[in-house]
């Protein structure tokens, strides 16, 4: 460049030359007016966020590098998966202990991403939901709820199924059994030998029981029939099905990855990031 030409601050005037600047829409700025003009303020100690720090940004929000914690821990969230709540930024692990269920079993905090079982308001993580008669874990299989006790089937029939939950006549024989007036509440539909649950001491065949219980897949909206063996991902009082559960925005898969929320979108930390 000649030393005729000038090369000047669009701001202040003064020159550039041999001195470090910024282009922002192809105009110079130097660093000083940049960042009076340009410069993020700091949502945790609300001074600029000059052109040598590392500006991370949240929903319009914005950190220096070093500002941006948990705001329950102060660990650092950078290059961290995160949630928000109530504005305030957690990391996983204080989000999960505040605000995630707890299992009625252990009473240890059943994480995001990870897989529970619900049933009338409680939660267990998968494998502390067991039959009260073998003590293994029930899952995805049918269950049968006796007083404050879960029994898979088979050791419910085995311990109580000698008489029939319909008419309450005994069943006939050495070998205890259900009577052929078995059927689901719902369509009417024989249950013996089929795959059932129960709500409120009633039995459903699996369809009725999910079209009028089951929770919705946020991704699908179809039910989540975990009783019929769908996997599915609980976050914030949210289920999806295990395969739905993906970046809304390049649709990579989150199960067992971290996450980001953006208002009811869950985004790939990638993707969040980006924002």
């Amino acid at each position: 460049m000649p030393t005729s030409e000038r090369f000047d601050c669009h701001y202040c005037k003064d020159s550039l030359l041999g001195k470090k600047y910024i282009m922002k829409e192809d105009t110079q700025y130097c660093t000083k007016c940049y960042e009076n003009l340009f410069a993020n303020s700091c949502e945790a100690c609300s001074l600029p966020i000059g052109c040598n720090c590392k500006d991370l940004s949240y929903k319009d929000r914005h950190w220096h590098e070093q500002c941006f914690k948990c705001a329950n821990c102060s660990r650092s969230l950078a290059e961290k998966a995160f949630a928000a709540k109530d504005n305030l930024l957690l990391c996983t692990e204080c989000h999960a202990h505040d605000y995630s269920s707890k299992c009625t079993t252990c009473k240890k905090t059943i994480m995001p991403g990870s897989r529970k079982m619900e049933y009338k308001g409680n939660s267990w993580h998968e494998t502390c939901f067991l039959c009260h008669r073998c003590q293994q874990p029930i899952g995805t299989k049918s269950f049968i709820p006796k007083d404050t006790s879960y029994f898979c089937v088979p050791c419910f029939e085995k311990q109580f199924a000698y008489q029939c939950c319909a008419c309450k006549k005994v069943g006939k024989g050495k070998k205890q059994e259900w009577h052929c007036c078995f059927l689901c509440i719902g369509c009417r539909k024989q249950l013996s030998g089929q795959r059932f649950t129960s709500r409120e001491n009633y039995p459903y065949c699996l369809e009725c029981f999910s079209n009028l219980y089951a929770k919705k897949c946020v991704g699908c909206t179809k039910p989540i029939t975990s009783l019929a063996g769908d996997k599915y991902i609980s976050f914030e009082e949210r289920q999806w099905h295990s395969e739905c559960f993906t970046c809304m925005q390049c649709s990579v898969s989150l199960v067992g990855r971290g996450f980001l929320t953006q208002r009811d979108n869950i985004l790939c930390t990638d993707c969040g990031r980006e924002k």
